[in-house]
This record gives C-alpha cells, sequence and structure tokens, in this order.
C-alpha cells in the first residue's frame, strides 16, 4: 500500500511537529515506507492531497485537527470526481477541534491510532457539498465531512481561530468561552429554510447546523441521531430565544440532551437551502465548514451518499 502523510506541523500547538520522530517510527511500524508532506498555508491540505491521490497514493492520512481532515477529504473527494479512482483517508487527530475523530471513537495516542487504521478495512462513508458566498462576494463550494452550520457557529469560529490561546489551552474550554461571548454579541437572523422537497421554514434563528457527523465546536453533541452511512443529514434548528437561558442550556449540547428543548427543531433530509430573509446584508449569516468560516448565506447543502472511504 501506498501511504501519504499531510501533516499540519501547526494543529494542536505543534504537538505532531515537536514528537515527529516518534510518529514517523510508529508510522513506518505499521505501514512501511510513507511520504511526507507539510502544509504552509491554509488550502495546502487540499492542494497536496490532490497531488498525492493523482499520483497514485492508496492512503493519505490527514494528520491535523478538523480543519485538516476537512482540507484533506476535499482534495480525495475532487480527485475521486475527476479520475474515478478512490483514495482512501485516515485520521490522525490533533489541533483546536478533533470533532469529527471523536464521532469515529479513535483513540487518543498516536500508536493505537495508528495501529487501529493499519488494521481497519475500508469504509464508504457520505460527505457533503456546500455552495456559498465567500468573502469577495463570490460563488464558491467545497466538500465537508462533519458539519457545515450558520449563525453563530460562524462567528464563533472566526473567534476561536483568530483567538492567540488556541492551541495553548483546552479546544473544549476555548470553544465554550468563545461560543459564550460571541451569544452575548451575536444578533438573531431571519433565514428561510428549504428541505429537499418540503414546504420553506422561516425562522429567526441563533444557528442552523447541518450536520454528517455527530459533534462540533469542541465537543458539543449537536446531532445525536446523526450517522454517516445514512445519506441524510440531520438538520438542527436553533431558534431565537431569551439569552440568559440559552446561554445556560449550551451545557446540554454536550451530552445531546437538547432534542426535546422547546427553541429546538430537528429536520431530516438529503438538500438543503438556507437564504437571508428581508436585508441580506443584515441577514446574510456567516457559515461554518469543519470548524473555518470563508463565507456566508445564501448556502446549498447536499449530501453525497458513500462517497468517501475512509479508514478507522
Amino acid at each position: 500500500m501506498k501511504v501519504g502523510v499531510v501533516l499540519n506541523p501547526i494543529a494542536g500547538g505543534g504537538r505532531l511537529k515537536r514528537h515527529w520522530p516518534e510518529v514517523a517510527a510508529s508510522l513506518k511500524k505499521h505501514f512501511g515506507d510513507f511520504e511526507l508532506r507539510e502544509t504552509q498555508a491554509e488550502g495546502d491540505a487540499e492542494r497536496l492531497a490532490i497531488d498525492l491521490a493523482v499520483s497514485g497514493f492508496d492512503l493519505v492520512i490527514a494528520a491535523g485537527g478538523d480543519g485538516t481532515a476537512s482540507e484533506v477529504a476535499d482534495g480525495l473527494l475532487q480527485a475521486s470526481e475527476e479520475s474515478g479512482k478512490t483514495t482512501e483517508l485516515g485520521l490522525l487527530p490533533c489541533g483546536t477541534g478533533i470533532d469529527f475523530a471523536r464521532g469515529l471513537g479513535l483513540p487518543k495516542e498516536v500508536d493505537a491510532t495508528l495501529k487501529q487504521i493499519a488494521g481497519a478495512k475500508p469504509r464508504k462513508v457520505d460527505a457533503g457539498r456546500i455552495c456559498y458566498i465567500d468573502d469577495h462576494g463570490a460563488l464558491a463550494s467545497r466538500h465537508f465531512i462533519n458539519i457545515a452550520s450558520l449563525g453563530l457557529s460562524g462567528a464563533t469560529d472566526r473567534a476561536v481561530n483568530a483567538d492567540k490561546r488556541k492551541g495553548k489551552m483546552s479546544a473544549k474550554v476555548l470553544f465554550l468561552w468563545r461560543t459564550v461571548v460571541e451569544f452575548i454579541r451575536y444578533r438573531f437572523q431571519d433565514v428561510r429554510i428549504t428541505v429537499d422537497d418540503g414546504a420553506p421554514v422561516e425562522a429567526r434563528m441563533a444557528l442552523v447546523a447541518v450536520a454528517n457527523g455527530k459533534f462540533f465546536g469542541g465537543g458539543m453533541m449537536i446531532a445525536p441521531d446523526a450517522e454517516l452511512t445514512d445519506g441524510q443529514f440531520d438538520i438542527v434548528i436553533l431558534r431565537a430565544a431569551g439569552k440568559l437561558k440559552l446561554i445556560w442550556d449550551i451545557r446540554l449540547l454536550y451530552g445531546g440532551r437538547h432534542r426535546s428543548h422547546p427553541a429546538i427543531t430537528i429536520l431530516r433530509g438529503m438538500k438543503v437551502v438556507v437564504e437571508p430573509l428581508g436585508d441580506v446584508e443584515k441577514n446574510g449569516a456567516l457559515v461554518d465548514i469543519d470548524g473555518e468560516s470563508p463565507g456566508r448565506i445564501p448556502a446549498t447543502f447536499e449530501i453525497l451518499p458513500g462517497a468517501l472511504t475512509l479508514r478507522y
């Protein structure tokens, strides 16, 4: 098996990079020879994954956080759509956000994770595609593997990624703190949500999460019933309500205990369209795509059943 590794050297405060000799020894033990590529800037992981896929690599391991994993998956899916050839994805999680890996139940130790990947059978899992408006006002599109959302989550992503404490403190604590701070600042936005061919739902919302996986925001189980192989999204809508009560109820998200909350609506579907109502600038909610916020709505989310081959 021809194995490539895409490493984000600053993920998790640079933990994998600092311990690279031990990580490399573990990779060699479980996979034999491998080729290492390091990212230097945002978007590099996608480009490197495409290059590895078209060069004939059978397995690409994303070593980093959710952003790295998502970019690598995006690159592999693009390459597969172009060539028809499947390249498998493995995850070596280390970063501020490792929510997708958390949903897979991967071990915390590097050697145990690599051993599990090496011994696993490849599995077909769903992926998503989102079309949105980027920060330059242009139409953009990319794949996602975990959760794409809008509203409070987009604002929180930007705050977390700009926080100088990122990688130096607990991801759960950082995400919770920034979520609370951004929620206090956040102004509820009016949107129209259409799921498949159903009637549009108009809502003043704090958050809409279109979930393939279960977790986001440093351990919040926003979509407790989501499955990677069911061919559908779980769509979680958090409607406007009293802020103090909602901030208190954030604790329910960590255990997935919010299903019956009066401000929560959960739908399921294969295609979701979210548009701003009224003033586009005022209600053009920021999007969050696997922990990054590259633009805003209007946005269209589509499920790609079984599109990604994952080893875990």
